[in-house]
C-alpha cells in the first residue's frame, strides 16, 4: 500500500522528548518492514519547516536555519518525495466545495488533493479528526500500526 506519511509524524519523529516520539517511529519501521511506501509532498517540508522553525514559545521546535535544513534532508532520505503536479489543484478544488472546507482546514484538503492525485490510498497521522470526512482516504493512526509491531 502507499501512504502518505503527515506532517505532524515528521515532527514528533525529530522531536525525541515528544510522548509521540515512541509511537512514530515504531510505526514507520513497522510499516516499512511490511514493504508499504511512505512518500511525503513538498507541502509536508513546507509545513514542516514552518513549525520546525517557528520559536518554541510560539508552538514550535526552535530549530536554527541549518538544523531545519539537516533535519529535512534526513526526512527526504526516509520518505518518497512526490512532486506536485497541475493535477493536485483540481482534486484540492473539488475537495473543498464537495466538503464545504473553510479556514486552517484548506491545507488539509490539498493533502488529500495529492493524495489522490498520485493514487495514495492511506494516510498516516495523529490527526484523525482532521480528515475523517474525507471518505476517499483511509487514515492510520501511528499507535494502531505500532501496535502490530
Amino acid at each position: 500500500m502507499k501512504y502518505l506519511v503527515d506532517t505532524n509524524i515528521l515532527l514528533r519523529l525529530i522531536q525525541k522528548n515528544s510522548p509521540m516520539h515512541l509511537d512514530t517511529q515504531r510505526a514507520i519501521f513497522t510499516l516499512k518492514k511490511q514493504g508499504e511506501f511512505l512518500y511525503i509532498f513538498p507541502q509536508n517540508i513546507i509545513e514542516f519547516w514552518a513549525v520546525a522553525t517557528r520559536p518554541i514559545d510560539k508552538n514550535g521546535l526552535g530549530l536554527s536555519i541549518t538544523q531545519a535544513e539537516e533535519e529535512t534532508e534526513k526526512i527526504k532520505k526516509i520518505f518518497i518525495l512526490k512532486i506536485d503536479t497541475p493535477a493536485i489543484f483540481a482534486e484540492w478544488e473539488f475537495l473543498v466545495i464537495k466538503y464545504q472546507v473553510m479556514g486552517k482546514q484548506v491545507h488539509d484538503a490539498r493533502l488529500v488533493a495529492a493524495m489522490l492525485a498520485h493514487n495514495i490510498t492511506h494516510l498516516l497521522t495523529f490527526n484523525i479528526d482532521d480528515f475523517k470526512r474525507f471518505s476517499e482516504i483511509i487514515v492510520v493512526e501511528p499507535r494502531s500500526v505500532a501496535a502490530q509491531a
